[in-house]
Order: C-alpha cells, then sequence, then structure tokens
C-alpha cells in the first residue's frame, strides 16, 4: 500500500494522529522536500520523533524516476510524507495515478492546507477565491507572465488570488521579492495591484500577517520562511474589518 500523509503547515504537532500511526507502522517512509517544507522542523527532528529512516525526495525522484517508490509499495507499506495537504499538489495526483496502474492500493491521509488556513489568518472568504497561481524565480531569459496574468483575470471577476512563492533548494521566496517580481511584470503598462496581504509562517504560533500596497509590504520585515502572498478582489465589508482588526489593513 501507498499511503499519502499531510504534514500540515509548519512543525512536528502539525501532523494529524492517523498520519503518526501510518508512519510509525509503515516499512519505508519518504518525504517529498519541493513543492513546500515545514520550516518549523527538519527531516532530521522527524527521524527522531518517528523513530524511522526518512528517504528525503527531490522533484526528479518523484515525476520522473518514481519506481523505487512504487516498487517498495508493491512489497509493503510505504508512507509518503508531504508539507500541507497531500492532493493540493498535481505531482501528487500522478504518484497516485501510477500506483493504482501498477495495482498498489493507496490512501490518503489530510493534512492542515496553505488553501484553508489562508482564509482563517485574512478573513478573505474561501468562496471568493478564484484560480491560484505561483511565481517562480526569474532565470537567464525565461520571465512568465503567467501569473499576473492570471491575478488580473480573477481581479476582473472580483476573486481573490492566492499566490504561491518559489521553493528552491537554497532559497524561499519572500514577499517583497514576489511584489518586485509583479511589479516588473507590470512595468510600463496601466494595470496596477492596489491591495496585497503577505502571510509568513502559516501554522506556527505566532503568523505574520499584514495587508496594504505593495510599498508598505515591501517595507515589512516578514521573518523566515515559508511566505505566501494573496491579491484580493474587492472586499466585503467583514473582510475589511478582518484585515483591519488582525492584519493592520488601512483603507485609503
Amino acid at each position: 500500500m501507498l499511503i499519502f500523509a499531510g504534514l500540515g503547515l509548519y512543525d512536528l504537532d502539525d501532523i494529524s494522529i492517523k498520519g503518526f500511526n501510518a508512519i510509525k507502522e509503515a516499512d519505508l517512509v519518504f518525504l517529498e522536500a519541493y513543492t513546500s517544507i515545514l520550516s518549523g522542523t527538519t527531516p532530521g527532528e522527524m527521524r527522531e520523533r518517528y523513530g524511522k529512516e526518512i528517504i528525503v525526495l527531490k522533484r526528479q525522484d518523484v515525476e520522473q524516476e518514481p519506481e523505487p517508490i512504487l516498487d517498495a509499495a508493491e512489497r509493503g507499506n510505504v508512507v509518503f510524507l508531504t508539507g500541507g495537504d497531500p492532493m493540493v499538489s498535481t505531482t501528487h495526483a500522478d504518484l497516485r495515478i501510477r500506483a493504482k496502474e501498477r495495482g498498489i492500493q493507496t490512501r490518503i491521509i489530510h493534512g492542515s492546507s496553505i488553501v484553508s488556513a489562508v482564509c482563517g489568518l485574512t478573513g478573505l472568504q474561501n468562496y471568493r477565491f478564484g484560480k491560484s497561481c505561483s511565481i517562480p524565480y526569474p532565470s537567464h531569459n525565461w520571465f512568465p507572465k503567467t501569473p499576473l496574468d492570471t491575478i488580473l483575470s480573477n481581479l476582473k471577476q472580483n476573486l481573490h488570488t492566492l499566490v504561491y512563492l518559489d521553493i528552491q533548494e537554497n532559497r524561499f521566496m519572500s514577499v517583497r521579492e514576489g511584489i518586485e517580481i509583479l511589479e516588473r511584470l507590470m512595468d510600463g503598462s496601466s494595470e496596477s495591484i492596489p491591495l496585497y496581504v503577505g502571510v509568513a509562517r502559516a501554522g506556527s504560533d505566532i503568523p505574520v500577517v499584514f495587508a496594504g500596497t505593495g510599498e508598505r509590504l515591501k517595507s515589512i520585515d516578514f521573518g523566515p520562511p515559508l511566505h505566501i502572498i494573496v491579491v484580493p478582489a474587492r472586499l466585503h465589508e467583514i473582510e475589511e474589518e478582518y484585515l483591519k482588526d488582525f492584519a493592520g489593513y488601512v483603507n485609503q
């Protein structure tokens, strides 16, 4: 069997009891470490807490060379750990399909996700979110405009946008960097984003949440990763009040 288990948002205490028990009973445990991380812990601390060896996977190990995972799941019980909730990422859905094609039983143990946590932290209503997007670090001549197109399309439909920020092996995009990239994409055009909400370390005891203009948020120290951005549409009065109370929003 291949069990997909969500670790939650921040540290060792976020995993569910079901997930913890699955790890304890597993023959082999893998940790996917490229779509998200738990910034409040480390793989070493996980090994100590769970009493299990944990094999850390890169993107290539899951998307291009998943055979060791699937082979192990044919022989015994394998747990595939992910940050957040396992099936938010399409790469994990693909792995489950591959397992099904090989006759391997699968199971999902859900975990808390930024998709829902951001609504609680910002007060922005879940049903008002449109398509999400990701901002990658630009490289050489590659500077994708897709995230800006998604945000502007959502704004035209009066929908909020959840904007994931790039995670790489040795760096994590900050709120400031994400806003600066979006501003570069808008440079010379008539488009603008009037309001941002930045969130840092969701799931921790003291997450940081601020709402305001790009200039204001670029001046704020959000601290260590992980960071995420929300671009709100027109605010409902309750959303506006929530942002004033819990994110320092000042209506201009």
